[in-house]
């Protein structure tokens, strides 16, 4: 009769730890996600404002473009900062490579007296370009710098013609005392390979 008893108090006992392992695991688990919710919670005010600063900087760059504030665009790059506008996605450096265009800030500011001169016949046309900027996605983070990749659709017209031009853009950011300075701006133009009447006069 002893032995009986010992053999169904065991037999209790094992069902009381089976019993009690899910509860635990439902614990663990209810702890875990509540851990993760709070970190998204505690994490989320900066993230929101660090997309708001990089949108923001993104739209106004695009703004400058439109208004033809070519030295205030230039401005936005750091003094080693380069603009890129590739032929091939799968480039990964302008060297050694066609580009659309590769400028420094040096080579930006000669593009600027050109297009300003008042002989420059390719502005003596009614131009104009529109663009928006979406999709902006902050890829990665690095103390004072962020690499941001959006999407972009710009409208060129010049008198009764209208070309389109949409593709990603993909910033470097810097982050400087007098505000988000631009390391490498890289530009993959969906429509990069297709022919045109006549070539780019300014930045993308």
């Amino acid at each position: 009769m002893a032995a009986l008893k010992n053999k169904n108090q065991k037999l209790k006992q094992k069902k009381a730890v089976k019993k009690a392992l899910p509860a635990k695991k439902k614990a663990v688990a209810r702890k875990a996600v509540g851990a993760v919710k709070q970190a998204r919670l505690v994490a989320r005010p900066a993230g929101q404002d660090l997309q708001h600063q990089v949108e923001q900087f993104l739209y106004n760059q695009a703004q400058l473009l439109d208004a033809k504030q070519w030295q205030g665009f230039i401005d936005q790059f750091a003094e080693d900062g380069v603009y890129w506008a590739a032929v091939d996605p799968h480039h990964s450096h302008w060297d050694g490579v066609p580009s659309i265009f590769t400028e420094d800030r040096d080579l930006m500011t000669v593009r600027m007296k050109r297009v300003l001169n008042p002989n420059a016949w390719s502005q003596q046309a009614e131009w104009g370009t529109s663009h928006i900027v979406s999709n902006v996605v902050i890829e990665e983070v690095f103390g004072d710098e962020v690499h941001v990749r959006s999407r972009f659709h710009m409208l060129e017209m010049r008198r009764d013609d209208l070309r389109h031009f949409a593709g990603t853009y993909r910033h470097q950011l810097r982050k400087t005392a007098d505000g988000w300075r631009i390391q490498l701006q890289r530009v993959d133009m969906l429509n990069a390979q297709m022919p045109f009447e006549y070539v780019l006069q300014v930045w993308v």
